[in-house]
């Protein structure tokens, strides 16, 4: 009977590794994004995407961990199991619903042109003819400068949005194109507000800037999806969401639905 019990023991343990959970890896793009993520002066992650992670996660229960990766090599990273969501102010759009699945949205926000406070305003591609845009690479602003800038506007890719930035204060460019949250997280910076004015927003197309921002899974995660589409509307359901939101901004981010 003891040795039974013994046995038993030991197959209770082997059953609950077995059936615990593995912490849901996050993967976000390796250089900051203010204000959605950054590194503190000790290394940390911090910022409303991370905020919102850690929400999601005590919501869903799970432990949960960051993988710190290119943004060019997000979803290839994904592909490859180095990490099990994109969690990195990814827009939902068709092109890359192709190759990945996504959870519903998170926030959504315009597509914007900045550019020295001396230049006419506007963002048409009237008001960009001839001119240079900054674009950082594999982004939806990339996709819609090729759609409809891209006859009558000169393109500059940078790896990150800061590098682009820097170019803009050296006169290196005219504009440049991004997330309207970010860009303005560099207007009110303090090279940002000696230089720089915002110049408007683009014409809206859904197929090319996405239906939102949210997480990208791999297409056969489908649990994972289902428990993080659940914990996202309990977040805006139960006020964490609106709570961490005004610790970054003064008006709603999630958009139209």
């Amino acid at each position: 009977m003891r040795l039974f019990s013994i046995l038993l023991a030991g197959f209770g343990l082997t059953l609950s590794s077995l059936t615990a959970q593995a912490e849901v890896r996050f993967g976000i793009m390796n250089e900051s994004y203010p204000p959605f993520f950054a590194k503190d002066a000790s290394g940390k992650w911090q910022g409303w995407e991370i905020d919102m992670m850690n929400a999601v996660c005590e919501q869903m229960k799970e432990e949960c961990s960051v993988v710190e990766l290119s943004w060019d090599g997000l979803i290839p990273a994904l592909q490859s199991k180095k990490f099990d969501v994109i969690w990195s102010s990814m827009a939902n759009t068709s092109e890359r619903s192709k190759v990945i699945d996504f959870t519903d949205k998170y926030y959504n926000t315009p597509s914007t042109l900045i550019g020295p406070k001396d230049q006419k305003q506007g963002a048409t591609a009237d008001d960009v003819k001839g001119k240079t845009i900054g674009i950082q690479v594999s982004t939806v602003q990339s996709e819609y400068y090729k759609k409809y800038f891209a006859n009558i506007a000169d393109e500059k890719t940078y790896q990150t949005l800061d590098e682009a930035f820097q170019d803009l204060l050296a006169g290196r460019v005219d504009y440049v194109f991004g997330d309207s949250l970010a860009l303005d997280a560099f207007l009110k910076s303090e090279a940002g507000m000696d230089c720089c004015a915002k110049m408007g927003d683009v014409v809206d197309d859904k197929d090319v800037l996405g239906a939102g921002v949210a997480g990208g899974l791999r297409k056969e995660d489908t649990d994972l999806k289902t428990k993080l589409n659940a914990a996202i509307a309990a977040v805006r359901a139960n006020g964490k969401y609106d709570e961490i939101t005004k610790k970054y901004f003064d008006f709603d981010i999630y958009g139209a639905n």
